[in-house]
């Protein structure tokens, strides 16, 4: 008798926790969707017809396999139809406010820059990452700043930014690939920021991370499926696998530098990005529990989202405006006589930077033509107003990007060529709240300053000691995987000035 109370009580306690699991996945996959559906509806934000499940996602996919099965006959910088069909097709018939739904995820896509400034501004602190990025970066860079929200967001921030400041970074003709060389460069810069002794190490974290940024995007279109991400797949199995390996490492070099510490032969962690985050969470360990704990899986995290965030979008700047540079000889030689003339026979330094105006506007003509995010998302966490707009919890609010930066309402008929001219100090004041290559508001990017500061020495020292022009073998087709990339690379023929 006992016994079978027992079993009616564990069946009654099984049935409670299916029934509960059944609901939330219930409410998370179709109750507070239709929800958000019915009440954008009646705010006349309406889109396309979405499938059971899969919501837009096959339509997306249709779209971008035939706008990118075939190179760009030209380099035309008129990109934004090919990465973007879907929101150039529903923005035709919808307008500039549309809902599409990527799986059972409602989102809305929003053009319009004075609501776009509003949100970034105004509403940072109840918007960030939805659950489906985080779970698609799980396993890449974790829980780091780049996913974090709320007050974990605000943490994060506080302590990693003194690692990106200004002082941190003080440093024949023949074909060559350059985006695989900038992207050797960048990631050789950033293991020494966050790693300093430790970098040859760091690098071998930066290839497998790099191989793990492609995994995690192929394997993020099943997320929106219910228990996608459980899925025993090619994908999900080496992704596991990958991560493993490259926390290995990273705890490798966490280990040794407590190890120093720890038997005297150091007296602190270091300033290196590593050092900070060992001494925020032994500082923490020692003043007792706090609303906000760092640990060594979040520190892990850390490294990685800096390994991406830092190398990836900076490489890809430099690559992209090189490509602009050899296409454009006229500018490349304007550049060189600036930075001769502010050199004046001297090493190109950190002090000759802000002197360089043309530099800069070249860097913000490359970052408008070709941003390294193309879109910009912002999940509700709360309801809120936006303009006349109710926001309800749950929707991510996408913004493009790559179309605002190609906007001919907003740059002009020339939106679609290389011409920077038009970021002059007193032509650019206008555009300014429309470009956003690092977001905008509290969220922007942490490491933007460092970002520019790297991009500037490396393409003022290429200049200054080689003349370059783009390659015949250059296939001009541009790709999204997380990033904008040149599909390819980029192939530009070299020449040292003194020969």
């Amino acid at each position: 008798m006992m016994s079978m109370l027992i079993l009616v009580a564990l069946l009654a306690v099984v049935l409670h926790l299916l029934v509960r699991i059944g609901y939330a996945s219930l409410s998370f996959y179709w109750l507070t969707p239709r929800r958000i559906k019915k009440m954008m509806e009646k705010q006349g934000v309406r889109g396309p017809k979405a499938r059971f499940l899969v919501g837009n996602i096959l339509d997306m996919a249709s779209f971008c396999s035939q706008s990118t099965s075939k190179d760009m006959d030209s380099i035309s910088h008129d990109i934004v139809g090919r990465l973007l069909p879907h929101f150039v097709a529903w923005s035709r018939l919808y307008g500039k406010r549309f809902i599409y739904w990527n799986g059972t995820e409602p989102r809305m896509c929003l053009s319009e820059t004075h609501l776009i400034k509003e949100l970034l501004l105004k509403h940072s602190s109840i918007s960030g990452k939805s659950w489906l990025q985080q779970q698609g970066t799980k396993h890449f860079i974790g829980r780091g700043l780049l996913m974090a929200n709320g007050n974990d967001w605000y943490h994060q921030r506080h302590i990693v930014a003194p690692a990106f400041m200004g002082d941190k970074l003080k440093l024949g003709q023949a074909e060559f690939e350059i985006g695989e060389y900038m992207t050797r460069l960048t990631a050789d810069i950033i293991s020494r920021t966050e790693f300093d002794s430790s970098y040859e190490k760091g690098k071998q974290i930066f290839h497998l991370l790099t191989v793990l940024q492609n995994l995690c995007a192929q394997a993020s279109r099943h997320l929106c499926f219910p228990g996608g991400r459980f899925l025993p797949s090619k994908y999900n199995r080496e992704i596991k696998s990958l991560k493993m390996e490259v926390e290995k490492l990273l705890m490798e070099i966490i280990q040794s530098r407590k190890d120093c510490v720890e038997v005297g032969r150091s007296s602190s962690y270091g300033n290196d990005l590593l050092g900070m985050l060992l001494d925020e969470m032994q500082n923490k360990t020692r003043g007792g529990t706090e609303e906000f704990s760092l640990n060594l899986q979040l520190i892990m995290d850390e490294c990685k989202t800096f390994f991406f965030a830092g190398h990836d979008t900076t490489a890809l700047l430099l690559t992209w405006t090189v490509m602009l540079l050899a296409s454009n000889p006229s500018w490349q030689d304007k550049v060189r006589a600036e930075i001769k003339e502010v050199c004046n026979g001297s090493s190109l330094s950190i002090e000759h930077l802000p002197k360089l105006t043309l530099l800069n506007m070249v860097i913000n003509e490359s970052l408008r033509l070709y941003p390294p995010a193309s879109v910009l998302p912002r999940m509700a966490f709360e309801d809120y107003k936006l303009g006349d707009l109710h926001i309800p919890k749950g929707l991510s609010i996408w913004i493009p990007v790559l179309a605002i930066h190609h906007s001919e309402e907003i740059w002009g008929k020339d939106v679609n060529e290389f011409n920077p001219e038009r970021f002059a100090s007193k032509t650019f004041a206008p555009g300014r709240q429309y470009f956003m290559p690092f977001a905008a508001g509290p969220r922007n990017c942490v490491g933007q300053s460092f970002a520019l500061m790297e991009a500037k020495i490396i393409l003022g020292m290429l200049i200054s000691k080689f003349s370059f022009n783009i390659s015949q073998n250059y296939r001009h087709a541009p790709v999204i995987v997380l990033t904008l990339k040149p599909k390819y690379g980029v192939q530009i023929c070299l020449k040292p000035l003194d020969s």
